[in-house]
């Protein structure tokens, strides 16, 4: 892991006052470009050729004289042939050297590895480097090992498929699309093993990835993905925020969820299970009697990562859950960085956000409203790893 002294080293070479924000061009990258640019930021987006256009093209900023934004969100974007070659070192110094603050996103600890980002990633990170291996369910100490040490509620595992007694969940990867879902539902350990053999057959999913999947209780309930915040700056307020709520738009579940029962009965097989790939996010609320849970949540998380993961969490982070019929909610997923739905929220802001702030507040204007006024108060060192 790069130390935090290795990355002061680097900052005290920046020149803060004409520093860019920096973001993989995936996932919230818009949502970051969009908050720095609304905060007098200038922007810089690493793309892969062949999806660059979004953000070398159709969102480049055009500035007038002046030098204020009158279109788009892009300043300046680094077209590569792969996403990973970010981690070249001459990539990085191209980023060095115009003094670039970096927001990771799932898309940076996708294309890259986690020994990548941790061991040769030689940018400040504004967030925690440290919490972001604990977003894969493979590793020991995962959200889920965080989940429990903070005594966090989240779906029972289930060991063996055979032990299967109500509706479960069998999260694994797409054998494809690989940074994509392969998930799928069984209520016994009949329809289980039915089920797994057709993904399997049909190339879906692998026997591989089948071993070593979590299978958990599924939660009847509708899914709230809670987008926090955690400012390490403030002193005098609270420092967690509930920015805003998201949920998802999923193919093909979606599709499916749409149809009339007896319409799916007749689904034939490469249609029966449906796919739980993410297309699109949308905005909500919750009840407000909700509300005081929700940050009892958000609370026991920071306090948890303060504890395993020195310094603990910084800035955005979101908990995804799912609320039963008693209104009890289940952590079923953690993203300890920006959350991959905060795009809706982009220049309206969240609702929870507005509110609070009093102007359009989205998790990535949130973001550079807090890089901004560490530079000012001369704590940049305290908001990066």
């Amino acid at each position: 892991m790069i130390s935090r002294s290795e990355i002061y080293e680097i900052l005290d070479s920046y020149n803060l006052d004409d520093a860019m924000i920096g973001v993989l061009a995936s996932h919230s990258a818009l949502d970051v470009c969009d908050g720095a640019i609304e905060e007098g930021f200038r922007t810089y987006a690493v793309c892969q050729r062949g999806r660059d256009a979004t953000y070398s093209r159709y969102f480049r900023t055009k500035r007038n004289k002046r030098g204020e934004v009158i279109r788009g969100v892009v300043d300046e974007s680094l077209v590569l042939d792969r996403f990973n070659e970010i981690i070249r070192e001459e990539n990085q110094q191209k980023m060095r050297d115009k003094s670039v603050l970096f927001v990771p996103n799932r898309s940076f600890t996708s294309y890259c590895t986690m020994d990548e980002v941790e061991d040769e990633f030689k940018l400040p990170l504004v967030g925690s480097r440290n919490l972001l291996r604990s977003e894969e369910r493979s590793e020991k100490e995962s959200y889920y090992w965080l989940l429990e040490k903070a005594g966090l509620p989240y779906p029972d595992q289930i060991e063996d498929p055979d032990d299967i007694d109500e509706l479960v969940i069998v999260k694994l990867h797409h054998a494809i699309k690989k940074l994509e879902r392969g998930f799928f539902t069984a209520a016994s350990p009949e329809e289980y093993h039915k089920t797994s053999r057709s993904l399997i057959k049909q190339g879906i999913i692998t026997e591989a990835d089948l071993k070593d999947a979590r299978i958990e209780r599924y939660i009847i309930g509708p899914v709230f993905n809670l987008d926090f915040f955690y400012s390490p700056l403030e002193s005098e307020m609270e420092q967690l925020e509930l920015l805003g709520v998201d949920w998802r738009f999923e193919t093909s579940l979606d599709g499916h969820v749409r149809l009339p029962a007896p319409q799916q009965i007749t689904l034939n097989e490469k249609q029966l299970t449906p796919e739980y790939t993410v297309c699109g996010h949308n905005t909500c609320t919750l009840r407000e009697s909700l509300l005081e849970k929700a940050f009892e949540l958000g609370e026991k998380y920071v306090e948890a990562t303060k504890e395993y993961y020195d310094p603990g969490i910084i800035g955005p982070f979101c908990l995804q859950t799912c609320v039963d019929k008693d209104l009890n909610f289940y952590i079923y997923d953690v993203a300890p960085r920006i959350g991959g739905g905060t795009n809706v929220h982009v220049f309206v802001g969240h609702p929870y956000g507005n509110t609070l702030w009093r102007k359009n507040m989205s998790t990535g204007r949130r973001v550079a409203m807090e890089i901004k006024h560490a530079i000012e108060t001369d704590q940049v060192e305290k908001i990066v790893t």
